[in-house]
């Protein structure tokens, strides 16, 4: 089970590859949205590499509650075993 500082650094790696981003630019307070500047396309697919990197699943209907970074994390953390 990942801890969440590797929850959050494995998400900061996910976010860079997908956006070019520098994982330091990705912080528990950044809104995906609004600071990050990633579009719903894109955060599908982040989704869809973090559930497969954290051996999670996160509904679809779950996503649109995930506005920040730390959201992610807590519901990976949550969502794990």
């Amino acid at each position: 089970m990942a801890s969440e500082s590797e929850i959050l650094e494995g998400l900061a790696e996910i976010v860079n590859e997908e956006t070019g981003i520098d994982t330091a630019e990705v912080e528990l307070d950044k809104s995906f949205t609004d600071d990050l500047d990633i579009d719903s396309l894109s955060m599908m697919t982040i989704v869809v590499n973090a559930e497969e990197r954290f051996g999670v699943r996160i509904p679809d209907d779950e996503v649109k509650n995930l506005k920040t970074v730390r959201d992610a994390v807590t519901f990976i953390a949550g969502a794990q075993g």
